[in-house]
């Protein structure tokens, strides 16, 4: 568990099983993200029409899509050159989206306070130097400009997180444990696979405080959990009642 991983080598990961991580995704971005982390990011969108947005590690691009039929500007980078190929793959000539390849610890082909909002969805996670990342972001953002990004929950989903039954009382649990452990550990995905494609966990307070020393401020968070609407299309996320697997910032320049 105790190992080391670059960023670089994070990267060349995604690459080999961008097209296996994606194949399931839809118009929503794949289920967890339609019920859970959409839902709140939305509501944390100021109106995107004519303003100038960065999707700052944006996958196979679908929340790009969204946006842009909502009417912003928008561009969207990633680390993973198989992602950009397959983004752009699935983006139409009528969603107007700039799409470039780079990591968004470093990305120095793009100007300085030029997005009126930046949106991260699950990426933070993915990345060596979060720091680094978030820096960036705060460079990027005009003033008064909105930083709105998803991570996995770092109190929940930890190195050795799971369900556990308790066969006494007939119940499932969920375990944490090493909560404070900071560093890279593997996903289960891809599950047949020798090199899966890694996470590095931080706990809350290294968040919270790397937030405020780059100088956002915090305006909101939310923990996601389905809507009563949501558990009638998917009552398998019942679980999610109980514990929360994502939680969303909305910070301000």
């Amino acid at each position: 568990m105790e190992k080391k991983m670059t960023t670089d080598e994070a990267i060349k990961r995604w690459n080999r099983h961008a097209e296996c991580f994606t194949a399931s995704y839809d118009e929503h971005g794949g289920i967890h993200r339609e019920v859970l982390l959409n839902p709140a990011i939305f509501s944390l969108l100021d109106n995107v029409q004519g303003k100038k947005l960065l999707d700052a590690g944006c996958g196979e691009g679908y929340l790009s899509r969204i946006l842009a039929k909502q009417g912003a500007m928008m561009t969207a980078v990633d680390y993973a050159e198989k992602m950009i190929e397959i983004a752009k793959e699935r983006t139409t000539s009528k969603e107007a989206i700039v799409y470039k390849q780079g990591n968004c610890e470093k990305l120095d082909f793009l100007t300085d306070a030029q997005f009126d909002m930046i949106v991260s969805n699950m990426v933070l996670q993915d990345l060596e130097n979060y720091e680094a990342a978030l820096s960036e972001m705060y460079r990027l953002l005009k003033q008064g400009g909105s930083f709105i990004f998803s991570i996995l929950h770092p109190c929940f989903i930890t190195p050795n997180s799971g369900w556990e039954r308790n066969e006494q009382v007939n119940k499932q649990y969920w375990k944490v444990q090493r909560y404070f452990y900071e560093g890279v550990y593997d996903q289960r995905f891809p599950i047949d696979s020798d090199e899966k494609i890694v996470f590095y966990h931080r706990t809350l307070t290294s968040y919270i405080k790397a937030i405020i020393k780059i100088g956002f401020t915090l305006e909101d968070v939310i923990e996601p959990m389905p809507s009563k609407e949501m558990l009638g299309k998917y009552p398998q996320f019942e679980e999610d009642l109980h514990c929360a697997d994502f939680i969303v910032f909305k910070l301000r320049k």
